[in-house]
């Protein structure tokens, strides 16, 4: 199911805040506060630029997919105790300010849960973000019966998490499945027999970048 603005250039939560700073700007500016309406008009340009929706082409066949744009910060073995609860691969996908902060599904699939867990504000880029910052989990089993499981993490700066998915729903590959404001992390938890296909400081691109792919094997 994609979501109402998967065609649109500017994701909607990127418009609404970039209307408030074009009115500060105006506001300012026939006050006769020029510089700071100056200033307020470039926070308004870099906005629109930071929930850009570029178009993204999603791989045929059994490829995982990155499910946001930015860096991979962390690969590991990790205990995951509230799905899974089993030993799974994590990758870790930090998204800078100046990356795209819309985040796509990593894989065709049934939504099975979605749970939002309260948490701190720590630096996404720290190793244990995944376990102490607020985020949002999204549990999905794929056509091949496999599991997958992402979750969207707040961080220093980014204090919302949009999400615009429903349990229940079946999501494509590619698919637009929500955003975080301003910058975070997005991690993965792959069932261990999936073949990773990405390292250590590689750049993804959501919906387009292979991480991962799934075996025939059944």
């Amino acid at each position: 199911m994609a979501v109402k603005w998967e065609n649109a250039l500017i994701a909607p939560e990127g418009l609404k805040i970039s209307f408030i700073f074009l009115v500060a700007t105006f506001i300012s500016f026939f006050g006769g506060y020029h510089v700071i309406s100056g200033a307020i008009f470039l926070l308004f340009i870099f906005n629109l630029f930071f929930f850009r929706n570029p178009k993204r082409k999603p791989p045929e066949g059994p490829y995982i997919v990155a499910p946001a744009d930015g860096e991979v910060i962390l690969i590991k073995e990790v205990y995951e105790d509230k799905f899974f609860k089993d030993r799974v691969n994590l990758i870790s996908i930090f998204m800078s300010l100046f990356d795209v902060h819309i985040n796509r599904a990593p894989y065709d699939g049934k939504i099975l849960d979605i749970k939002h867990y309260d948490g701190r504000f720590f630096s996404a880029n720290l190793d244990n973000a995944f376990e102490e910052n607020e985020r949002n989990f999204v549990f999905i089993e794929t056509p091949e019966g496999k599991k997958i499981l992402y979750s969207q993490v707040a961080g220093l700066i980014a204090r919302r998490i949009v999400s615009e998915i429903k349990v229940g729903e079946y999501i494509k590959k590619g698919s637009i499945v929500g955003l975080i404001c301003y910058g975070s992390r997005v991690d993965i938890f792959l069932p261990k027999e999936i073949s990773l296909r990405v390292q250590l400081k590689d750049k993804t691109k959501a919906g387009e970048t292979i991480i991962g792919e799934i075996s025939n094997e059944r």
